[in-house]
């Protein structure tokens, strides 16, 4: 590790369809960031392809980490460590990110370390100007998970709940393509709602009326099926269903938050993970927790998806604390449970 100097760290992120390098400096912050979506190449086949995805990484992460150095105005030699996600995720994709990462510490002899994707999403509001005080809690909303954490310190967090089944993403994703969207389906389900009544459909809100912080989204999708099928898919039905599918996630998200921030006693929320994009949650959120006399913290939008930005924040906490790989092996995990893999509390 460079002595003498901030601290400077080239993170690389191949979790899932998103190939991205950022380079962020202790002293100065974020110096570049770089990300390159694959959309365009799964869409066509509704969701992600593995074996597609981790071949497009392949292509698309040294051309990225190249531009995000020159962005940087740093060369190699300045690097204090590589940080890459090493899961959970898509074990091949993962393995792009982790073998190139890997091998560039071994080649400037410098720390690999393998970072957590679901820490970088909680860290990303370290990214803005405004970053929430320690402790507070996190919603965490992703494609694959949706988790309430409490986050006493960088490294130091608690699992309050998490889904049982689906995550709320998924939720999303799912309802759309039984509303005939194209992929990626919760921006576009996100879209078509603003078109239709939100108390069209009665949706389940589920496991709202239980005590607890646990999440279960696999009857709502149900429901939703149910009502695609039940009479013919108009334009204003497709619509209606939209607006009520998301009305009834987002009432399911906004109550759990709320009561973990009474049970609590915390007053500071922050929402990551891609579903953290969504404005009808983003409002809800925002009004209820100025009513309780606390903030609500965002990354901004480009950092609430996956992001190689994330990634070096949480590697740069990593590298300080000396969580790094000791013999540079290299290191992907499909599954790695939040809870069991970092330190907790409580």
């Amino acid at each position: 590790m460079k002595s003498g100097c901030p601290l400077r760290v080239l993170a690389i992120e191949s979790s899932c369809d998103e190939s991205a390098v950022a380079v962020l400096d202790e002293a100065r912050g974020l110096l570049a960031h770089e990300i390159f979506s694959q959309v365009d190449l799964h869409r066509v086949y509704g969701g992600v392809v593995p074996e597609l995805a981790s071949r497009d990484h392949t292509r698309r992460l040294l051309p990225l980490m190249r531009s995000a150095l020159e962005k940087a105005g740093t060369t190699p030699a300045e690097l204090s460590a590589i940080a890459y996600t090493a899961g959970p995720g898509l074990v091949g994709a993962l393995l792009t990110g982790a073998a190139l990462g890997a091998s560039l510490a071994y080649a400037l002899g410098v720390p690999a370390v393998p970072v957590h994707h679901l820490e970088g999403h909680l860290l990303a509001p370290l990214l803005e100007d405004e970053v929430p005080p320690f402790p507070h809690l996190a919603l965490l909303v992703s494609g694959g998970h949706t988790m309430l954490i409490q986050v006493d310190a960088p490294g130091q967090y608690r699992l309050l709940g998490e889904t049982r089944d689906d995550a709320a993403g998924e939720a999303f994703d799912k309802s759309a393509k039984l509303l005939g969207l194209p992929y990626p389906g919760g921006p576009e389900l996100a879209r078509l709602a603003g078109q239709g009544r939100p108390d069209a459909f009665d949706f389940p809100r589920p496991m709202l009326d239980r005590p607890g912080f646990e999440f279960s989204f696999s009857g709502l999708k149900t429901a939703v099926m149910l009502a695609a099928r039940g009479a013919p898919l108009t334009d204003e039905r497709r619509a209606d269903i939209a607006s009520s599918v998301q009305e009834a996630i987002v009432d399911t998200l906004v109550g759990k938050a709320l009561r973990a921030m009474d049970q609590t006693h915390l007053r500071d929320l922050v929402v990551a993970g891609g579903v953290g994009a969504n404005q009808l949650l983003r409002e809800r959120l925002g009004r209820q927790v100025r009513r309780r006399g606390g903030r609500l913290y965002f990354p901004r939008l480009e950092f609430c998806t996956d992001n190689a930005a994330m990634i070096a924040v949480a590697g740069l906490m990593r590298l300080k604390r000396g969580d790094v790989a000791p013999d540079l092996a290299v290191q992907a995990r499909a599954q790695w449970p939040l809870a069991n893999e970092l330190t907790t509390t409580g």
